[in-house]
């Protein structure tokens, strides 16, 4: 069975999410990451993440850190949960992009914009928080979802990151991403994960 190491009020909430989109059987486990030497009370954990962050997964001999990293995984290791488009299928660049859009562009333009760090659109790889938003809603345009009609990993990805936009306070004024993270928020797969962890 699949282990998630989590940890609550982490990126690792959007594992539960993705594991429940796949409907596959996993197993929780805890790691207090907040507490000197919480993680080393953990069997396996710092086996399957490095950096000893949350998520990370195992399953079976295989471990995947970093929300971005296992949600690849599972939506190529388990296909017949339809979350991932085939390896040689026209949409898949477009689906690897925004796979790797909240870890490499949305995070980091909302550290930007927590920590009131001067903007650099030429020198920062993300651009800015505004190109950010600006890229995003071009990607959805009228679909309601990231691939079009078809919801993919891709959008737990993104829709995680929409949704802690609007938690703390930074979502912008944007009517595209308030309906996204609104059809996120209803689906049955994240209403389980939001009960599994509550």
């Amino acid at each position: 069975m699949i282990k998630l190491y989590w940890c609550a009020q982490t990126r690792a909430s959007r594992m539960v999410w993705l594991l429940e989109e796949a409907g596959l059987p996993y197993e929780v486990v805890p790691v207090d990451i907040r507490t000197p030497g919480g993680k080393d009370a953990v069997p396996g954990f710092h086996e399957a993440s490095p950096m000893g962050k949350v998520p990370a997964l195992a399953d079976g001999p295989v471990t995947v850190a970093d929300s971005a990293a296992i949600a690849l995984y599972v939506a190529d290791r388990y296909p017949e949960a339809g979350l991932a488009p085939a390896i040689d299928a026209a949409d898949r660049g477009r689906y690897l992009f925004w796979m790797t859009y909240s870890p490499g562009v949305i995070e980091p333009a909302m550290a930007e914009k927590f920590s009131n760090a001067t903007p650099n659109r030429l020198s920062h790889g993300w651009g800015d928080f505004g190109l950010m938003v600006e890229t995003w809603e071009k990607g959805l345009g009228d679909s309601p979802w990231i691939l079009g009609d078809r919801f993919s990993a891709a959008d737990v990805m993104l829709g995680s990151s929409v949704l802690f936009m609007r938690m703390f306070g930074i979502m912008p004024d944007s009517p595209t991403l308030a309906g996204y993270a609104d059809r996120c928020a209803a689906r049955p797969a994240y209403q389980r994960s939001r009960e599994r962890e509550g």
